[in-house]
């Protein structure tokens, strides 16, 4: 009875199962020319993103040259203890979270207000030169932008010391306080990148309904109600996805810029965790102990990504998944 029972069904598996993959078939066969465009950049994550992901156990072990990743004896957690338990862990959490949080509220409304802007801007030739001067800063690399700073701010021949001198104020030493170079490094580093961060609200906003403003017009509404009536809620899903991606990296601070701009006297609140593992783990080629700072920044993003994505999630049902 049992073998006559589950004939029929075994029969009915195998159909579906050969149905699934005729239909497969014909899904490739048809859209084939999506399916390639989709394999270089597969391979790109696959090759650059997720295979050097494997190399992350070098944190828990003690790497040797000469046995390789795999060969080195495990240590387990010893390297994260030593990062834990050095001196300057808490001065580095501190520098690193003051700096990226700085950044986060004074840079992330900017682009926002410069996109609102610019929508409002009628005149094309005017709002097509507000987004070059804007928008061409992006381009320039740190190092020219470091020099750009260092010569703008020079303690001598400075184009800002000698305008000081001229207003009868005493030159200062920008870079040389430490009090100063969070401001220094944040609003430079909105210059350079708010007209490029402003585009992606631009876009958005350029996929808000039309009639919503022909209806605001009718009602005698301001810009200013328009803006808030209508941009700002036409644009809040792309303004929180950025918000939760920009809250996710806020440990991973770059220390490229931060490095060039670093010096004794500014370190006490220029150091971070980045320019630490590169001096301490990668000059001194202690690559076990740079890679396991850096697995503990990454769990640090993954955790803030999770409960801010989390939080939105419940407050606006924006999210990223």
């Amino acid at each position: 009875m049992a073998a006559t029972y589950n004939q029929p069904y075994r029969k009915r598996y195998h159909t579906l199962s050969d149905c699934r993959r005729e239909h497969v078939k014909k899904s490739l066969i048809k859209h084939w020319q999506l399916y390639l465009i989709v394999i270089p950049p597969s391979l790109f994550f696959i090759i650059f993103k997720y295979y050097p992901m494997l190399n992350a156990v070098l944190a828990f072990k003690d790497y040797n040259v000469t046995k390789g990743i795999w060969g080195s004896p495990w240590v387990g957690f010893k390297h994260f203890q030593l990062f834990f338990e050095n001196p300057l862990f808490w001065t580095l959490i501190k520098n690193t979270l003051l700096i990226s949080g700085y950044l986060l509220l004074a840079g992330f409304p900017i682009p926002i207000l410069l996109a609102l802007a610019l929508n409002e801007i009628r005149n094309g030739k005017f709002k097509r030169f507000v987004q070059l001067v804007s928008f061409a800063p992006y381009f320039i690399s740190t190092v020219v932008m470091v020099s750009i700073i260092m010569l703008f701010l020079a303690p001598r021949l400075g184009f800002v010391n000698v305008a000081m001198n001229h207003m009868g104020m005493d030159s200062i030493n920008f870079l040389g306080q430490p009090g100063m170079f969070r401001s220094i490094y944040v609003w430079s580093d909105i210059w350079q990148t708010a007209g490029y961060s402003a585009v992606i609200f631009l876009a958005a906003l350029a996929g808000v309904d039309p009639s919503l403003y022909e209806a605001a017009k009718v009602d005698g509404a301001s810009r200013f109600q328009k803006i808030r009536h209508i941009d700002l809620p036409g644009i809040l899903p792309t303004i929180t996805i950025i918000f939760i991606l920009n809250v996710g990296s806020v440990m991973s601070l770059g220390f490229e810029k931060i490095y060039l701009l670093q010096n004794p006297l500014n370190k006490m609140n220029s150091e971070i965790i980045a320019t630490y593992v590169y001096q301490i783990g990668l000059l001194n080629a202690n690559y076990s102990f740079a890679t396991a700072v850096g697995l503990f920044n990454s769990c640090i993003n993954l955790i803030l990504l999770v409960v801010v994505n989390r939080v939105a999630k419940r407050l606006s049902n924006t999210s990223i998944w």
